[in-house]
């Protein structure tokens, strides 16, 4: 303020007399000069003297090397500043710089009206000079306080039409430098407002002058700037945590998220509360969390697959940091195999999936990995019964770039050499997975990220055959800042999953049998804001398949087994997206996307071609065509339209709409009930077609309480196409006319989804219910390719009711009472209803398929969470749960298989997997 005051005071004594020599022309060259220097050397070679604070210019570092023949000062001195925060103003022989504003050579009439005297009245020196008897702090009319200093933005031009600008930045703990996501900004008096995102950044679009910026956060000191905008630019902001200890800490804006996005049917896992929901054997859970929400189920206890909204096991993209992540299971699917200690986000998309996601007709699951500490060390980890898990991030260059390691593993073949059974004490099984991700922010505008994945899993219970099986999957992934509105992301993945069986007994046959399958994809991806109604994403998309269907070798010199290889299969699957999110009002939303996929099946291949009208078999082979490498053997595409709008009918209750169409060209063969491990895909060829799916829903989405409680509701209908099934007692593993064994036929699933989530005070959690059904029409032109006479029939995931309720009540800031309470209808199933005698042979008659189903699933869990002390200086923040999973000893079935005895009546058993209470305790710790 002191240099405004003597800007003015120079100003004053100069009687307002402008430059009357400003356009003599000057010549002058700079080499290798400093601004500080250029300055000194105009004084040297002209009568023209600068007045400035040494701060505003020794600051600046840039070297000029220029020659400026027969220029004006004031097109030398435009020149000079052009790339700073600096203005200037010629009085005759007087040069005077001002940073950031301008200072003006005509007063608006009545400029002085307003400013007190001494006596209430504007006086002058009898000159008709003004004279200033209370000083001003600035000569745009706002105000400077000791606690609210100013920040200025970009320098003021007075030429620029532009009325508002972009300004952006990140905010950060001022102890920790760690960024805070979801706090609250606003611009005071305006109707203006936004929160960070989960990496601290935010934007707000500012008009052009003088704005009052507050940040609040129920956790942190609140923070108050005032900012001057002239241009767009960058606004980092530091804030304090708040010494007094809270109930709990919450964004009460979170709470509207459902509320007010256009996406309906999303999930958003708060990952670090699932820590008080108490599952199998204490393990965090990001997975099982998922399916205590509707519209999301298995098949049953310990499987390995996801059905949405209806949709089959393979139906479901799950990303890991942009990577395709094939079996997202540990153990048979007891696991999950997604690290949550190093878990950022898990939103699941089961209603409008977003046009720059494609390749699976029900849901995304998109799962991201969190970025490093890029200021100190730091580490989370666990220690239970089963498993362990050790979670590290350290700096590699302070606030700029780090890394960050999470690793578990399972301890669990001491347990089985402990028991009493000898053929189990000769068991193994046991997995481990480990997750790797660099971070580099290399400028402001551009941002590095790579991942790399692996994930193996073993097994062998009393018997002579091993089982493994692995994922593994990278990413890199380049994001780049064009503009603050223009931004783009390139993306580069691989992933790979592969089992093998290893069989290895007294048999002279034993063998090893394996399957692998491999895809690589490359992302372009756009965001433009066009403006404050309309942004628009955009990109393109690439992606090659390379599938080993499976092989077989003898591992005896011996043995009289035949080797085996499928031929490998290749395909390559792209797409282009566009889409619009269109504010039409306050209360409408739209967002428009328009995807189209293509998908060419590759050579080298050997295709059969079957005689037309007649089913396919072995016996209606009329040629095999041989395709060379790389050439298209089958070609597929489709335009894929998305559509999602929401309306406000109040300012806390919304109405919501989607349509979506999605295509999948790749299958899962599965003759399993549940998802198996040892499960192989399939792509899309000349005789298999690819699956396509369409979805209409509608919802109601309500806050109460001044957001406290969040209402939804929510209805869908799909319909699909070319789902594919398989005929009775198909085979295939290692067949190579596989498509002899398959039916593809329609599907319908539709269903209504309720959920209730209380946020905040000591009881919190959320209670879901959904009824939905799951329905599959096998109808072809042979009565060997016709299930249940064409007519449809219940799918083997198909569960009417589903209620799911997390609760957790906190006694006290380190205590609380977490229950997990799950009822489920019985899935599906076909039983033999009786026998008959055929060619002297009897045989057992079975009745339609799944017309008939097990027994409900009913399971409560019980966990006790208990916080170490909330000290701030300590060597580690501590964290107990005490769980009992299944806590009422129900033995829920788990499959139901027959048994012909001896006397040939046929006999029914149930087979459970926890029949009984299962105790558990694991210790959290982070540092």
């Amino acid at each position: 303020m002191k240099k405004i005051i003597l800007a003015l005071v120079v100003i004053l004594s100069c009687n307002f007399s402008f430059s009357q020599n400003s356009n003599e022309k000057l010549s002058i060259t700079f080499n290798n000069n400093t601004l500080s220097e250029a300055l000194k050397k105009i004084e040297a070679s002209t009568s023209y003297k600068f007045y400035f604070d040494p701060v505003w210019v020794d600051s600046n570092k840039t070297l000029i090397s220029e020659s400026y023949s027969n220029v004006t000062i004031d097109e030398l001195l435009d020149k000079l500043f052009n790339k700073t925060d600096l203005n200037f103003i010629v009085l005759k022989n007087k040069i005077i710089l001002t940073l950031n504003q301008t200072i003006h050579e005509s007063l608006p009439s009545g400029f002085f009206a307003d400013a007190p005297t001494e006596t209430g009245t504007n006086k002058n020196d009898g000159s008709g000079n003004p004279v200033f008897y209370q000083q001003y702090d600035s000569l745009n009319n706002y105000s400077v306080t000791k606690k609210s200093a100013v920040t200025f933005i970009g320098k003021e031009n007075s030429s620029t039409a532009k009325k508002s600008y972009t300004v952006s930045g990140t905010i950060r703990n001022e102890e920790t430098g760690k960024a805070e996501p979801n706090i609250y900004i606003r611009v005071k008096n305006k109707n203006i407002n936004t929160s960070t995102d989960l990496d601290g950044n935010y934007t707000l679009v500012l008009p052009r002058g003088t704005n009052v910026i507050e940040i609040k956060s129920l956790n942190h000191k609140d923070v108050t700037k005032t900012v001057v905008v002239y241009d767009d630019g960058n606004l980092d902001i530091n804030i304090n945590e708040k010494s007094n200890l809270l109930d709990e800490v919450v964004i009460q804006k979170k709470g509207r998220k459902a509320t007010e996005t256009v996406i309906s049917g999303l999930v958003s896992i708060d990952i670090e509360n699932i820590k008080n929901v108490p599952l199998i054997l204490g393990e965090r859970d990001i997975l099982k969390v998922a399916t205590t929400f509707p519209g999301i189920k298995t098949t049953g206890e310990g499987s390995a697959g996801f059905n949405v909204r209806g949709g089959k096991e393979d139906q479901n993209l799950i990303l890991l940091d942009n990577a395709v992540l094939y079996n997202p299971q540990h153990f048979l699917g007891f696991f999950s195999a997604i690290n949550p200690y190093t878990a950022k986000k898990a939103d699941i998309y089961k209603g409008s999936i977003p046009a720059s996601f494609g390749g699976r007709l029900s849901s995304v699951f998109d799962i991201g990995t969190k970025n490093g500490n890029p200021e100190k060390f730091s580490g989370e980890g666990a220690i239970g019964p089963i498993t362990s898990n050790l979670t590290l991030s350290l700096p590699i260059q302070k606030n700029k770039s780090s890394i960050i390691f999470g690793g578990r593993a399972t301890y669990s073949d001491w347990i089985l050499k402990t028991l009493d059974d000898e053929n189990l004490k000769n068991s193994e099984a046991g997995f481990y997975d480990g997750i790797l991700k660099y971070n580099n922010a290399i400028n402001a505008n551009n941002n590095l990220e790579a991942t790399a994945y692996y994930s193996n899993d073993r097994f062998r219970i009393s018997s002579d055959s091993l089982y493994k099986y692995s994922n593994r999957l990278a990413s890199v992934k380049w994001d780049h800042t064009f503009s603050d509105r223009h931004k783009s992301a390139l993306i580069l993945t691989n992933s790979e999953y592969k089992f093998n069986i290893d069989y290895d007994s007294d048999d002279i046959n034993s063998f090893d049998f394996g399957y692998k399958i491999n895809e690589t994809q490359l992302q372009l991806k756009f965001n433009y804001e066009l403006n404050k109604k309309h942004n628009l994403s955009y990109g393109i998309s690439s992606k090659l398949y390379n599938i080993s269907p499976g092989y077989q070798h003898p591992t005896n010199p011996n043995a009289t087994l035949v080797p085996t290889d499928i031929d490998k299969e290749r395909g390559l699957e792209s797409a282009v997206y566009l889409a619009d999110t269109y504010k039409l009002s306050e209360k409408l939303l739209i967002d428009l996307g328009l995807r189209y996929s293509s998908y060419s099946a590759l050579g080298e291949a050997d295709v059969n071609v079957y005689q037309e009208g007649l089913p396919l078999n072995d016996a209606t082979v009329i040629r095999t065509d041989h395709y060379g490498k790389n050439e298209v053997i089958k070609t597929y595409g489709g335009f894929e339209p998305r559509l999602a709008a929401r309306y406000f009918l109040t300012e806390d209750f919304s109405v919501k709409a989607g349509y979506d169409v999605t295509r999948q060209y790749i299958h899962l063969l599965s003759s399993n009930v549940t998802q198996s491990p040892t499960d192989t895909w399939k792509l899309s060829d000349a005789n298999v077609r690819p699956q396509s799916a369409q979805q209409f829903s509608l919802g109601l989405f309500k806050n109460l309480d001044d957001e406290t409680y969040e209402l939804s509701l929510e209805g869908y209908y799909k319909k699909s196409k070319n789902i594919l099934d398989y005929k009775v007692g198909a085979q295939l593993l290692l067949n190579e006319n596989v498509e002899t064994e398959l039916l593809q036929g329609d599907g319908k699933a539709y269903g209504i989804e309720f959920l209730v989530k209380k946020q905040v005070g000591r009881l919190n959690g959320w209670l879901g219910y959904s009824y939905s059904r799951s329905l599959i029409k096998l109808d072809g032109q042979f009565n060997e390719e016709k299930v249940n006479n064409g007519k449809y029939f219940a799918a083997n995931f198909d569960k009417p009711h589903d209620l799911s309720a997390v609760l957790n009540y906190k006694f006290t800031k380190r205590y609380s009472l977490s229950t997990n309470f799950l009822y489920q209808t019985g899935r599906p199933i076909t039983f033999p209803i009786g026998t008959y005698n055929y060619g002297g042979a009897e045989y057992t008659l079975y009745s339609d398929r799944n017309k008939f189903r097990i027994p409900d699933y009913i399971r409560l869990d019980i966990g006790i969470n208990i916080e170490g002390n909330h000290k701030i200086k300590k060597l580690a923040h501590s964290f107990w749960n005490i769980s009992v999973y299944n806590v009422l000893g129900r033995n829920n079935p788990y499959s139901i298989f027959f048994v012909t005895d001896q006397s040939g009546k046929v006999k029914g058993y149930k087979t459970s997997i926890f029949s009984i209470p299962v105790p558990s305790i694991t210790y959290n710790f982070k540092f």
